[in-house]
Parts: C-alpha cells; structure tokens; sequence
C-alpha cells in the first residue's frame, strides 16, 4: 500500500474495520488521529454491557471522562447473574446482547462492563463487531504496585478467582505478593439490592470480608474484581481500615477516551443515556431513582428472546416496549 495507506484495525490484526486512502500528503498521519477518526464517527453512543447494574460503576467512571458521549447501558437482567454459569453459555449470551445493541444503536464503541464475560467472550465478540469492545479485568497489577506490605487481596466472584486467567494475571503482575482470594457472590445480589433502595448489612460485610483478616498478614490493598462491588465501596471502607480498595474503573475510562474523540460529541447538547434491558418492567422499577440521579432518561426493554438463559416462566420479550418513556415526566 505504500505510504498513502493507512490500516485501522479493532482488536488486532483479525479485525480489519476501515481502510482510509490518504493522498498528496506530504507527512503520514498521526496513527492515534487515524484511529479516533475512524472509530468516532458523529458522537455515535457508547454501549456499556453487564449482567446486572454492576457496569453502572465503569459508566459513572466513562461519564466523568466523557461527559457529552451519549451512553446506552444495557443490563443482562433476563441472564443474570452470570458467573455461576457454564462459560460457554456466558458466551453465547454475551454475543446475542451485543449484537442485538449494535443492529439497534450502531455504536461507536462497547465496553463489556462484567469480568467473567469479558475474560472469555472478547475474542468471540471481537470477531463478530465492526467496532472497539473494550474488556475489563480485575486490577492486579495496579494493586501490585501499590502494595507496601507485598500482600494484597482479591475480591471477586467465585468464579473469577477460581480461573486460569486470574492465575495468569497474579503470575504475571504480582508474583512476589501474597494474594488472599475471597469469592462472593452473596456481594453481588447486595450490590443490586443498595441501588434499588435496599440497606448494607454492615454484619454481613464484616462476614464476607473476614477471610482478609483471618491470616498472619493482613492485605494493606485489595482488588474490587467485580464491576458490582465499587458501588459498595464507601460501605466498604467504613468495615475495613487500613485497607485501599481499587478497581479497573478509571482505567477503563482512559482506554476508552484514547479511542474515541472528545471533541466528536457535542457540549451544546444534552446526552440521552439510555438504560436498556432484558427482564420485566417489575425488575428495574425500582432503579429507576438511581438511574435518574446518573442521567439517564429512559429505561427500555431490548428483545433479545428467552431461549438461553431465561427463567421457565419468564415471558419472552416479543416487542421492543418503552418502560419509561421519560423517567422525569412532569
């Protein structure tokens, strides 16, 4: 192609989404530039995707970031949860939400906003889009670094710190750290309950994070391994001092402003965040004053079929039904 083309691909080499001819030009173009303009095109929305409200932690981190980027988040209910799955189901799952998202929204870009599916249907999604899907993983190596005590600590689903991935991530990022691992799913369901309303248990925390406090060396750092759990972490923190607690969310952000443009959303106008889902009306009514305090200004269904995961006597979701037309109706 010489040097008047330029290549931009989405996930590696397999990916390939735009070829961009550029002529008489007399200096090659910033590869970053060629990158953002391929992907941003017109403010298109982002799509952040999770089993549960989880993900709500990484739009709140995007939307610090990206303050104008219109947001579709889109919350699994009809799957959750997803980490006591069979993989290959959460995989399954995972491709018929975000290709559905995308037939509807065509987004410039798409987070999976969950663990346990981003370490194992990337590659699958990767294949299957025209468009960046950015991953998340529990932040070991951010933990690492930050540790002084060379002991820090794991908190995540049980099936995320049982995986072969994590070993790796542990291996590869902390290998000369002691790291105490404690799985809970009982968080996440805690987690979904506070933003419908629901109080902590403080007892309930002290319990499930006793195991960090039960050996010689207690962790002086510990890894929110799970989108759900930063939405409990000032909770958190009023049960655990001495602890640091960190999450990927402000790393996912940068990565998503380094492949989007800023100035390709407009700040003269209002973003629409849209909050999408796969469940009943009855589900998510009670998020609904939540997810006004983080802008959103709709709550509809997205009809994706009951085949996979749905319960036996859940109603397949046939039309697309607006649940809120607006979620500040006067």
């Amino acid at each position: 192609m010489g040097n008047n083309a330029y290549c931009v691909f989405n996930g590696g080499w397999r990916n390939l989404i735009t070829l961009l001819i550029v002529k008489k030009v007399s200096k090659p173009f910033l590869w970053k530039h060629l990158v953002k303009t391929a992907v941003n095109k017109k403010g298109k929305p982002i799509v952040i995707f999770d089993s549960g409200v989880g993900g709500l932690s990484i739009y709140q981190e995007i939307k610090q970031a990206l303050p104008y980027a219109p947001v579709v988040y889109c919350s699994d209910i009809q799957g959750f949860p997803y980490g006591p799955k069979p993989e290959q189901e959460v995989i399954e799952r995972t491709s018929l939400c975000l290709n559905a998202l995308a037939e509807q929204f065509d987004p410039s870009l798409a987070v999976i906003a969950c663990n346990t599916a981003s370490t194992i249907s990337l590659p699958r999604v990767r294949e299957e889009l025209d468009f960046p899907v950015v991953g998340v993983v529990p932040a070991v190596k951010t933990a690492s670094e930050y540790s002084k005590k060379r002991c820090i600590g794991l908190l995540a689903t049980p099936g995320t710190i049982a995986r072969s991935y994590t070993d790796q991530l542990i291996d590869d990022f902390a290998g000369d750290c002691q790291v105490i691992r404690v799985g809970s799913s009982e968080l996440v369901q805690m987690a979904e309950q506070y933003l419908r309303g629901e109080p902590v248990s403080e007892r309930d925390l002290h319990r499930i994070l006793g195991p960090f406090f039960a050996e010689e060396q207690v962790p002086d750092v510990v890894v929110l391994g799970c989108t759900h759990f930063p939405l409990l972490r000032t909770a958190l923190q009023q049960v655990s001092a001495g602890i640091h607690w960190i999450d990927s969310g402000s790393a996912i952000a940068r990565r998503v402003v380094s492949l989007l443009d800023p100035a390709g959303f407009d700040a003269e106008s209002v973003s629409q965040n849209l909050f999408m889902h796969t469940g009943l009306d009855d589900q998510v009514s009670a998020l609904v004053p939540a997810l006004e305090n983080m802008g959103f200004v709709a709550v509809r269904n997205l009809p994706v079929g009951s085949k996979m995961m749905a319960p036996p006597s859940q109603v397949d979701c046939g039309e697309n039904v607006d649940s809120y037309s607006k979620m500040r109706a006067s």
